[in-house]
């Protein structure tokens, strides 16, 4: 590449603290998911009544019961999750060239926290919270939940933009294997989906033991929500299946980076994923586990879509 060229792409490289910036939101915006977790979990989503954005129709609450404090706290932190992603949208349209990729990747996170925000009013206005058994709830979770994985894929995708010295400009990258990376994509945002609904069947109907939880996947009696319960581990893994070979063959390609170290990282992670997930059947769902289980989903997914980037969108330049 001609020395002109080189310096060029140097002058137009953002700076550091942008990029701490962008990875500080993504961080931000996985500790509301959890709590967001939490609250569905615990049945808090009705904390607050059918009001929002207001709490129980005012600001300020007085003598407020656990579930109110768990529900508002969510609101807060959603509400300061929007600031900080419209920041990181002006920062990154201030601070990079005009054709970085980092802009788009930047605006499709506003947009889909705009969306989340959507979603989660209508939850609460339509009553679909707490125990709510009303047939639109899981659909209208799992819509939720793919909204919030794609959100954090935008927020990751941003925050590694960013952090390229090549293959950053539109024009000056070309798609390498598209198919298998968007595809791993895909089957990861399957088993999420998949997980918020088994989810969501534990805590609408709760077991007792372990025997009771068995019994009742197989029961006539039960509701399709529990008696699906088998997709999520079924699902997750064919996905680990599929995702090793793929990790295999990332961890083979030598381009532009050596992701030997990254597929070792989601492999730690998926096999950190599938412990969890044999504790969450074995303890019956305790919160705590759920809760790091979710953490762990949105670690897999982060660093999935990291390698999933650097395999599909490789630099043009030669040198």
């Amino acid at each position: 590449m001609p020395a002109t060229a080189v310096s060029l792409q140097a002058h137009s490289l953002p700076s550091p603290a942008l990029r701490r910036f962008a990875w500080a939101v993504l961080v931000y915006f996985i500790g509301v998911i959890l709590w967001g977790g939490l609250v569905r979990a615990t049945g808090s989503g009705a904390g607050c009544g059918d009001h929002w954005p207001l709490c129980n129709g005012t600001v300020i609450q007085h003598s407020a019961r656990v579930d109110t404090m768990i529900e508002f706290t969510h609101r807060i932190t959603s509400g300061l999750s929007f600031i900080f992603v419209v920041a990181l949208l002006w920062w990154t349209f201030a601070g990079t060239a005009r054709a970085h990729l980092a802009r788009v990747a930047a605006l499709a996170a506003v947009v889909f926290t705009v969306v989340e925000a959507a979603l989660g009013a209508f939850l609460v206005k339509l009553g679909l919270t707490a125990q709510s058994r009303s047939p639109l709830r899981a659909p209208y979770l799992a819509l939720h939940l793919a909204n919030t994985l794609l959100l954090l894929a935008a927020l990751t995708l941003t925050a590694h933009l960013l952090g390229r010295r090549r293959g950053y400009l539109r024009g000056r990258i070309h798609f390498a294997a598209p198919f298998l990376s968007i595809a791993s994509l895909v089957v990861v945002l399957a088993v999420g989906v998949t997980g918020s609904l088994a989810a969501l069947g534990d805590t609408l109907f709760p077991a007792s033991s372990l025997g009771q939880a068995f019994a009742q996947d197989f029961s006539s009696a039960s509701g399709w929500l529990v008696r699906w319960r088998w997709t999520h581990p079924t699902v997750a893994l064919a996905a680990g299946v599929f995702l090793i070979w793929l990790l295999v063959r990332a961890a083979q390609q030598h381009t532009c980076w050596d992701n030997r170290g990254l597929s070792a990282l989601v492999l730690i992670l998926l096999a950190a994923q599938y412990a969890l997930g044999v504790l969450d059947v074995a303890f019956l769902a305790p919160v705590w586990l759920q809760i790091a289980h979710l953490l762990g989903a949105d670690a897999l997914w982060a660093a999935l879509v990291v390698l999933a980037a650097r395999l599909m969108l490789e630099p043009a330049e030669t040198s």
